[in-house]
């Protein structure tokens, strides 16, 4: 979860490019929600009894799969964006309590306008979320957990539980993705004519709603209330404020874990694994 993670980064970049620039295509409605169906109910699984065998049974090693979806405007109309984000989700008995340890490893950007945008997998990886205590309870004969959020800063140091800073000059900006810029870096082009880079910095904000299915996997929604802070770009058309809002749709900001075995632990084989693990990528 960056879902989290990398997400409304991507956003202004988009609108950017409208407000500038002319030739933009017709843009393309939100698909129908939700996007994934939940796996068929298996008859003879038998779901714990009690919150204790809940957590044991909850407690393992998750492939990360997650998508936030934005609302935003342009020029050219209505801006619908997913980001989609790959990492793992490590689930640990501590003190009686279940932990959750989320670890990012890859990030995708998918809109109904013709923009490319590329968030390295060193920005990607430099966020890491602290251990959040989830809450695992029933409702309805079905085993919740609630991952509550965890603010997290990426490519700007100070205390994650204030609000964001809105100085472009605050000394605590920091090159986190090591490329010497400031904040962390995402490059631009546009139309296939016009390339650049944002510099940004961010303030992580998301929480997770999902359910314990029979196949061991768990399924739900991202809720993301993330902050953004611009802080230059390389191109003036790309140096804009922006921060729109999550499109508040559970079906359009699904996450999804899949407990995989503890020898497969890296980024490369997560993503080499990726069709097997998790459904397609959405698209307009």
């Amino acid at each position: 979860m960056l879902t989290s993670s990398t997400r409304v980064v991507f956003l202004a970049i988009a609108i950017a490019g409208c407000l500038h620039l002319v030739g933009c295509s017709i843009p393309l409605p939100w698909p129908d929600s939700p996007l994934y169906e939940t796996p068929a109910n298996d008859p003879d699984w038998v779901a714990p009894s009690s919150k204790e065998e809940a957590i044991a049974a909850l407690a393992g090693h998750y492939a990360h799969y997650d998508i936030v979806a934005y609302d935003g405007e342009t020029a050219n109309g209505p801006l619908a964006t997913f980001i989609v984000s790959y990492g793992y989700t490590d689930l640990v008995i501590e003190d009686d309590e279940l932990v959750a340890y989320d670890r990012f490893c890859h990030a995708e950007y998918i809109a109904n306008q013709p923009f490319e945008t590329i968030f390295s997998d060193a920005a990607t990886q430099a966020i890491q979320p602290p251990g959040a205590i989830v809450d695992v309870y029933e409702e309805g004969g079905e085993w919740k957990v609630y991952r509550p959020a965890t603010p997290t800063l990426n490519g700007i140091d100070g205390d994650p539980n204030e609000p964001l800073s809105m100085d472009r000059n605050d000394p605590l900006i920091s090159d986190d993705d090591n490329d010497g810029k400031p904040g962390v870096t995402v490059v631009v082009r546009l139309f296939g004519a016009i390339e650049g880079e944002i510099y940004i910095a961010r303030r992580e904000i998301f929480a997770n709603e999902m359910t314990l299915y029979a196949d061991g996997s768990l399924r739900g929604n991202v809720i993301d209330d993330s902050e953004q802070l611009i802080i230059g770009a390389s191109l003036a058309i790309l140096d804009t404020p922006n921060n729109p809002p999550q499109r508040r749709d559970p079906g359009l900001n699904p996450i999804i874990l899949i407990p995989v075995s503890d020898d497969v632990d890296t980024c490369e084989e997560l993503m080499a694994n990726r069709d097997t693990l998790f459904p397609p990528e959405p698209g307009f």
